[in-house]
């Protein structure tokens, strides 16, 4: 486990794995914090700019879209790690990815969107974070990290 205060979660050890639990399942996100001991006795996260409470947790959403198509859904989930993958390094560094089941209520300030009922699936370990950043420098056109901070 990546997480020195992480519950009995199960890890995702690979970009495969994780591209498997988006084949056979809709109402993913990832989520970017200390993890659900934290997040879920309040399940409300708060606007970083001005601290008004959010009616959920923002997560990214993994579901993968329509015009994707065919194209690997191995790279879909690089993409999607790797958009915020400088959260640990600028926000905290006990910051963790983890996966989970929820239900969208809203959107946050940054068009995030906002979960609750909320069902912690496992830790992402930061081995699939580098391989996310591996996949991701393999595609033809760079994109980087939605680092504001850059």
């Amino acid at each position: 486990m990546n997480q020195p205060n992480a519950s009995p979660l199960p890890s995702i050890d690979s970009l495969d794995e994780l591209a498997e639990f988006l084949a056979r399942d809709r109402g993913l996100y990832v989520r970017w914090s200390r993890g659900p001991g934290v997040d879920l006795p309040g399940v409300s996260s708060r606007d970083d700019l001005t601290g008004v409470p959010l009616p959920g947790l923002s997560a990214s959403s993994l579901d993968v879209e329509p015009w994707w198509g065919e194209r690997p859904l191995h790279t879909w989930a690089a993409r999607r790690l790797y958009d915020y993958s400088h959260l640990p390094r600028v926000k905290d560094p006990e910051v963790r990815p983890w996966l989970l089941r929820g239900r969208e209520v809203g959107r946050g300030p940054d068009n995030e969107p906002l979960v609750t009922e909320v069902c912690p699936l496992g830790w992402i370990r930061d081995r699939v974070i580098e391989e996310a950043a591996s996949e991701v420098e393999r595609q033809p056109n760079g994109w980087g990290p939605l680092d504001r901070h850059a």
